[in-house]
C-alpha cells in the first residue's frame, strides 16, 4: 500500500512501529527519525526482518528545513507525529511544504506556556484543504477513541448526547515511588495546569485538582478520580450534536498526590527557566531527567486501565445512557509489544488512524479531529489491533 514516516521514539512509537509491522499489506514500509537516532535503531533490530521493511534517520523535529529534507528523501505516504507536543506546528509545516498526509495524538502546545488548545492547529485548516492533504488530530486513545466513541454513540445510539463523561483510570503499579506513566514533563504539565468543564455553552476553570469524585470502574473496582481539562474537550463541544455537558476525569492515588505536591512546593514542576551553574534550565526538565523513562516501565507494571466514555442524551425520544469503555492490561501489552499498557493505549490508535488515512477511508483534505469521520472502521479496528471495547446501557453515572 504505503510508506509511513514515524517521527518519535519514545515507548509511543514503539507501539507504533510494532503495530504497523503486523499490518504489512498497508505499511509496506516504514521510516522511524528522532534526534536519538540510536533509540530507532533499536526499535529497527527488535523488529526488522519481517514484510514491512523499515530504515531510520536523524531529525531535529523543531526544524523544518531537516523535516522537509527527510520527507523528500524517503517520500512517505503519510507522517505520524509520536513527538512531543511543542513540535506538532513544525511537522505540520513540513507536511504542507511536501504535501504529505498527517496524524498526531496530542495537540500543540507551547514550549513556554501550559496551555492546551486546538487553535493553532486548526488554524491550518484552509492551507491544508488547498494542498489537498489531510491532517488527522488527535489520534490517540484520550483524545482519539474518546472521540471515535462520541461519534459511535452518536451515530447508533442517541439523536442528541446531552452529557459526556470520559473516565481515564490507570489501576497499574509500577513499583516506584513516583513516576509517571508517559512524558513526565507533559505528563505533569497536564495535571497541574487548572482544569475546566464544558457546560451550557461555556468552559468553566476549576483550580487544580480541586473537583474529586469516586467512581466504581469495570474490573478494577472504586477509584478517585479527578476532574481535568483535556483537549477533546474543545472539539467535542463543537462536532456532538445536542452536547450540553463534557467532563474529564483522571485517576490518581494518593501517594502520587502527594509526591507530587512536594514536588510543586518545591518549584520542581515549574516550567520558568532558573539559571544554574551559568545555563537556563527548566526545573521540570530537570525533574524530567531524573525520574523513570516511561519506556522502561513495561516489564514492572501490573495491572489493567480503564478508559472510556459514559453518555447521557435521547433516543427517539426517550432518555438513555450508554457506557463504552476498553480494558487494557499492563502485562499483556507487554508480552505483545514490550510496552506498559499507557503507551499502548496511545499507539495502538495512532497506527489504527494512519491506515484508515492511507487506506482512503479517513482521506479528507484539510484539518480534522478524529470525532468528524464515520467512526465504524476505527470501531472494528479498535477490537482487530487489541483494544476490544465493551458496553453497559445500565452504568453507574458520576454525580
Amino acid at each position: 500500500m504505503g510508506k509511513a514516516l514515524i517521527i518519535g521514539a519514545g515507548g509511543v512509537a514503539g507501539v507504533v512501529v510494532h503495530k504497523c509491522c503486523q499490518v504489512p499489506d498497508v505499511f509496506e514500509e516504514i521510516c522511524i527519525a528522532s534526534r536519538t537516532v540510536s533509540k530507532c535503531d533499536a526499535l529497527k533490530e527488535k523488529l526488522d526482518g519481517g514484510r514491512t521493511k523499515i530504515q531510520t534517520a536523524q531529525v531535529d523535529a523543531d526544524n523544518v528545513e531537516e523535516l522537509v529534507e527527510l520527507i523528500n528523501k524517503f517520500q512517505p505516504d503519510i507522517v505520524i507525529n509520536v513527538a512531543l507536543p511543542y513540535q506538532d506546528l513544525t511537522i505540520m509545516d513540513a507536511c504542507l511544504a511536501t504535501g504529505v498526509d498527517y496524524v498526531d495524538t496530542a495537540n500543540y502546545e507551547p514550549l513556554d506556556e501550559a496551555k492546551f488548545e486546538y487553535s493553532w492547529q486548526w488554524a491550518y485548516r484552509e492551507r491544508f484543504e488547498k494542498a489537498g492533504i489531510t491532517a488527522l488530530l488527535g489520534s490517540g486513545f484520550d483524545p482519539g477513541v474518546t472521540g471515535v466513541f462520541s461519534a459511535h454513540a452518536l451515530k447508533h445510539h442517541f439523536d442528541e448526547i446531552h452529557t459526556i463523561d470520559i473516565v481515564d483510570a490507570n489501576a497499574g503499579d509500577h513499583g516506584y515511588p513516583f513516576a509517571t506513566n508517559f512524558n513526565p514533563e507533559i505528563n505533569i504539565r497536564e495535571i497541574t495546569a487548572n482544569g475546566s468543564y464544558f457546560e451550557n455553552g461555556e468552559f468553566i476553570e476549576t483550580e487544580p485538582l480541586s473537583i474529586k469524585r469516586v467512581y466504581n470502574l469495570p474490573e478494577i473496582g472504586p477509584k478517585d478520580v479527578y476532574l481535568l481539562h483535556h483537549e477533546e474537550l474543545e472539539s467535542l463541544a463543537l462536532n456532538i450534536t445536542g452536547i450540553k455537558k463534557i467532563r474529564f476525569w483522571m485517576t490518581f492515588s494518593e501517594n502520587y498526590l502527594n509526591h507530587l505536591k512536594v514536588l510543586e512546593n518545591v518549584g520542581m514542576t515549574s516550567i520558568e527557566p532558573i539559571l544554574f551553574d551559568g545555563k537556563e534550565i527548566a526545573p521540570l526538565q530537570f525533574l524530567k531527567a531524573v525520574l523513570p523513562d516511561p519506556a522502561s516501565l513495561g516489564p514492572r507494571t501490573i495491572g489493567k486501565t480503564n478508559i472510556g466514555c459514559i453518555f447521557q442524551g435521547i433516543k427517539d425520544g426517550e432518555e438513555k445512557t450508554y457506557y463504552v469503555y476498553n480494558i487494557c492490561d499492563h502485562q499483556e501489552c507487554y508480552k505483545e509489544v514490550g510496552s506498559q499498557a499507557i503507551s499502548y493505549t496511545t499507539g495502538v490508535p495512532a497506527m489504527i488512524g494512519a491506515m484508515l488515512v492511507m487506506t482512503g477511508k479517513w482521506k479528507n483534505p484539510g484539518v480534522h479531529n478524529i470525532e468528524e469521520f464515520n467512526p465504524d472502521p476505527f470501531m472494528e479496528a479498535l477490537n482487530k489491533y487489541g483494544l476490544p471495547w465493551q458496553e453497559s446501557f445500565n452504568p453507574e453515572l458520576i454525580d
